[in-house]
């Protein structure tokens, strides 16, 4: 999963960790505050490739403009 505690820029760990809720509601993964030592590694993995692939679209669209 995503590790968000070492960022630095005002704003960002909140605006990850809430990415990271959407993005595992989306894909119908139970993530909640806390503990998710429940979780498999599958599905720590899905949630953590789509924000970066999510974070990666948002990054393309800056440089291009749009």
């Amino acid at each position: 999963m995503a590790n968000t505690s070492n960022v630095n820029v005002a704003g960002a760990k909140a605006a990850l960790d809430n990415m990271k809720f959407e993005i595992a509601r989306e894909l119908g993964i139970n993530l909640k505050q806390g503990y998710n030592g429940d979780l498999t590694s599958r599905e720590s993995g899905y949630v953590g490739g789509f924000m970066v692939k999510r974070l990666i679209e948002q990054a393309e669209r800056q440089i291009a403009g749009k």
